[in-house]
């Protein structure tokens, strides 16, 4: 009943009807309190509703009992986010990660969790940049100047519009400068900034006085030049660049062997530039070397981390990284490498490679775990089960038969006979659809659905299920149980139709005459002649019967309550 109540919950969450689910949820919870499953879900109801202390202590009894189940985690950081407590839920962010590395939704909730963080850092201070900051700093003699640099009065003004825009602009020292002079800290003027940024080293120039004004300009002249001298590390750097397009060209034109000696060149002069690493671990990866093309990548990584790279590029090396893998068949290895790559830059390539790797591991381990010997034993141990009317357990027993031979029509109709017995309806309707599909003349699997149909009131589709079923027994084999059941569905049928809450059977009838479909049979001269023959004759209605047109017909005036059937 767990189970069943957990199922239910499912459905209503999917449905968005959060206080129904919460309700099914806690009942299965009365029933199985040690199941952690159950209340991860319900903490994710509550968080739903915005009720994050009852989700934060529903992610808390997840992870009590669950220790080593990383979505626990991500339950409890995510109330935690929700309350505004950052600190703790990045630190139950970590600790889930430190389970499963490439778990992209705690790597999301991380990432998520340090930008609000940071954004409630930056607000912080972002408070000394308000409205009257302005007014502020003309009050102050150290700062009043300021207000004469046109450049810096934007960066103040894009500030109080945006205070997550002060990091961006802290490596201004005029900035610096404003914000401790703002926070009454010992601000220092422009001059103290111009000698602090301008400094010149060389001797001081003798007084103006001294000297002649064109003997004066001479050194500044001599300086300048000096200035615009590139360094040797400049122009070493501006030459990889040069021999890296060679490498590019080479690669484009598909002389691999040509590019790696061009990328090889290249990094000798400038050891700094990961996309060197990562065009050369490309060259490696066309030509079928994966070893080598991750054993380049996993250097450019490093290089990128210690020079702080651009984190597209350390993500690019890390993507790399997974589809070599994925050529190597080795799926674990490619789906932890493209997780590490969307953490640091998130691409609809490297996510739909990742897809594509978890599907393809999914379907391997699948093929892996079949096995027919198996399957057939947990048949066996699940029909026994059933026998002893232990229905929960014969489904999952059924289960691990279909996980072993999806193949297989029986496991699938036994598991929706446990199902019907455990009212789980559309369960047991999707098995027994699944279960004709794989074999068109598994009678069971219509008897099975005809009955489950009937349960539902759906008399005329249970009877065109006993007539497909009667079709598919061309042995024979059948024909009691399936007579038997059409008894079942003619003897509700005769009971009326279903009316409808507060109706009288008055109005049931005069609604039943208004559907289109019941008039067009009534004004059938055919069939009017039928129906009274029926009535002189009840032993008629047998041979009128075998006409499967007639036959829909009148199932249809007895669904709709103009003829009975008795």
């Amino acid at each position: 009943m767990a189970e069943e109540f957990k199922a239910q919950g499912n459905k209503a969450f999917l449905a968005k009807d959060y206080p129904t689910a919460i309700d099914f949820f806690s009942k299965a919870i009365e029933l199985d309190a040690s199941n952690h499953v159950l209340y991860s879900n319900r903490s994710a109801c509550y968080a739903s509703q915005k009720n994050y202390q009852q989700a934060l202590e529903d992610g808390e009894k997840t992870v009590e009992l669950k220790a080593d189940w990383a979505k626990g985690y991500g339950r409890k950081a995510a109330a935690l986010f929700g309350l505004g407590r950052y600190p703790e839920a990045n630190d139950v962010y970590e600790a889930g990660l430190k389970l499963e590395p490439t778990n992209v939704l705690l790597q999301k909730g991380l990432s998520e969790t340090q930008q609000a963080m940071e954004k409630e850092a930056s607000m912080g201070i972002g408070q000394f940049f308000g409205p009257d900051v302005f007014t502020k700093m003309a009050d102050n003699p150290k700062l009043a100047p300021l207000l004469a640099q046109a450049d810096l009065v934007e960066k103040v003004k894009s500030i109080q519009a945006n205070p997550n825009a002060l990091n961006q602009h802290m490596q201004d020292p005029r900035i610096m400068s404003l914000l401790m002079g703002l926070m009454g800290l010992d601000a220092r003027g422009p001059e103290d900034m111009a000698s602090a940024m301008d400094q010149d080293p060389s001797p001081p120039t003798s007084p103006p006085t001294s000297q002649p004004k064109k003997e004066e300009a001479k050194p500044k002249v001599e300086e300048i030049k000096e200035e615009e001298m590139p360094s040797e590390e400049e122009l070493n750097k501006k030459e990889a660049l040069k021999i890296k397009d060679l490498g590019n060209a080479s690669y484009k034109a598909r002389k691999f062997d040509e590019a790696l000696e061009h990328y090889a060149k290249a990094w000798e002069l400038d050891s700094t530039n990961v996309s060197i690493l990562t065009n050369k671990a490309a060259v490696y990866f066309e030509m079928g070397n994966f070893d080598e093309c991750i054993k380049t990548c996993e250097e450019a990584i490093e290089v990128g981390r210690e020079h702080r790279a651009d984190y597209k590029l350390i993500a690019k090396a890390l993507g790399r990284i997974g589809t070599a893998y994925v050529k190597q068949d080795k799926l674990p290895e490619a789906i932890k490498y493209y997780g590490k790559s969307l953490a640091e830059h998130r691409t609809p390539d490297i996510l739909a490679k990742l897809k594509e790797a978890e599907k393809a591991k999914a379907k391997a381990d699948k093929e892996a775990y079949r096995d027919v010997a198996l399957s057939a034993e947990a048949r066996d141990r699940g029909n026994v089960l059933f026998k002893n009317s232990d229905f929960a357990g014969a489904v999952k027993e059924y289960t691990e038969a279909i996980k072993r031979d999806d193949t297989d029509p029986r496991a699938y109709s036994n598991r929706a006979a446990c199902y019907t017995k455990l009212m789980a309806i559309n369960e047991a309707l999707k098995d027994c659809e699944t279960c004709i599909t794989l074999d068109p003349k598994f009678v069971k699997g219509y008897i099975r659905k005809a009955a489950i149909q009937l349960l539902k009131k759906e008399y005329d589709e249970s009877l065109e299920t006993c007539a497909l079923a009667k079709e598919a027994d061309v042995e024979h084999k059948h024909t009691a149980e399936i007579d038997q059941h059409l008894n079942r569905v003619y003897t509700e049928m005769s009971r009326g139709p279903v009316r409808r809450e507060g109706e009288t059977e008055e109005e049931t009838l005069k609604r039943a005459q208004q559907d289109p479909e019941v008039q067009r049979i009534m004004g059938d001269p055919a069939m009017r002649s039928i129906l009274q023959q029926m009535q002189e004759d009840p032993r008629a209605a047998q041979d009128h019967l075998k006409n499967p047109k007639v036959a829909a017909n009148i199932r249809k005036l007895v669904a709709a309550g103009i003829i009975r059937m008795g």
